[in-house]
């Protein structure tokens, strides 16, 4: 009885494992199915585009504007073998829009698919703060999360296609390479395949940084790709089916302050203040000086007081109070000599 329960437990684990197995190939090939209209990105290989191609065996198109019932098309693509087919960007990647089947070399049949050049983008946001950190720092505690924007969501045209899987690629600052993020509360979100369903698409707050044990300050590099279809493998161009690189500083304090040494040490602020503020001052002060010529002031002062210093030696000589004097002396002198001699005259006559 025990063998017999044993025996049914590993047949119900196999015939899960298969399940699991093949679930994901059968929505590879989901998504690798392509109906008449559907887009298409340069890069897809693979695609089984027969419905799209209704027994037609070429591909046609024309360049905007032209009069598609009455012209040739500009550029033609034989299909061998429309169960698997594939975008060459050597192909396609100038010839975006529109394609045609055609039943004759020159008559279009009806629309085929449209080509278009794949578009991915990717940014950080804090959502603690609300605000794009892309390329920029976040202190260490925040919450950070995803935008992914992205044309690849019209993959979703396709019949039983729900998601367009797009892996986000983290770094830390010692080169490891993050498959999966820790939220602030513990959750654990898978960074491969990425279930996109819109543009722009938000992951959610699925990166806490507060936990330094798994997250050491430092700057991590961030970029997301797709895949699908192969299509990285044959178009791995940034922007494209790579997103550009951005990178995010994680760290207790901002940057642009901690350099200053405002933080970190107020007292060597005051300085670099002082330093500053003297070079204008100085100079300032030298250029001042010489326009007022406040050397020549008190020269003009001493010209303007040496006349009257001139004029105190002519009120010395002015001393005409002796002259004042003299002609009353002199009047004296004159009246007593005429006495005198009337005497001597009187006494000897």
């Amino acid at each position: 009885m025990k063998m017999a329960d044993n025996f049914t437990l590993l047949c119900f684990i196999m015939v899960t494992g298969l399940f699991l197995v093949f679930c994901p190939v059968s929505a590879a090939g989901a998504i690798s199915t392509v109906s008449a209209g559907n887009t298409v990105f340069v890069g897809e290989q693979g695609l089984d585009i027969r419905a799209a191609m209704d027994g037609d065996s070429i591909l046609g198109w024309w360049a905007s504007g032209a009069a598609i019932s009455s012209s040739s098309p500009d550029k033609t693509i034989s299909v061998p073998n429309p169960g698997s087919f594939t975008i060459y960007p050597s192909d396609f990647q100038t010839y975006t829009g529109t394609w045609y089947r055609l039943k004759s070399p020159t008559t279009a049949n009806g629309t085929a698919f449209n080509v278009v050049d794949p578009y991915l983008d990717l940014k950080i946001e804090d959502t603690t703060v609300s605000t794009d950190v892309t390329n920029k720092w976040v202190p260490t505690d925040d919450e950070l999360r995803f935008r992914i924007d992205t044309n690849l969501v019209q993959m979703l045209q396709r019949n039983s296609v729900s998601t367009v899987p797009i892996t986000i690629k983290v770094r830390s600052p010692d080169g490891t390479l993050l498959n999966a993020l820790v939220s602030k509360s513990g959750q654990t979100t898978s960074l491969v395949d990425y279930p996109v369903t819109t543009s722009p698409q938000y992951t959610g707050s699925i990166w806490g940084t507060s936990n330094r044990a798994m997250y050491p300050p430092g700057t991590y590099s961030v970029w997301a790709e797709c895949n699908v279809n192969s299509m990285k493998d044959n178009y791995n161009q940034a922007g494209k089916t790579v997103s550009t690189t951005v990178t995010v500083l994680n760290q207790d304090q901002n940057p642009l302050i901690g350099n200053k040494g405002y933080v970190t040490n107020p007292t060597t602020s005051t300085p670099v203040m002082t330093t500053r503020t003297p070079t204008p001052t100085v100079t300032t002060a030298v250029t001042t000086s010489p326009p007022p010529t406040t050397v020549l002031t008190p020269v003009a002062t001493a010209t303007a007081e040496s006349p009257a210093a001139t004029t105190l030696p002519a009120t010395a000589v002015v001393p005409a109070a002796p002259t004042t004097h003299a002609p009353g002396f002199g009047a004296g002198l004159v009246v007593l000599s005429l006495c005198a001699c009337l005497l001597f005259f009187l006494k000897k006559h």
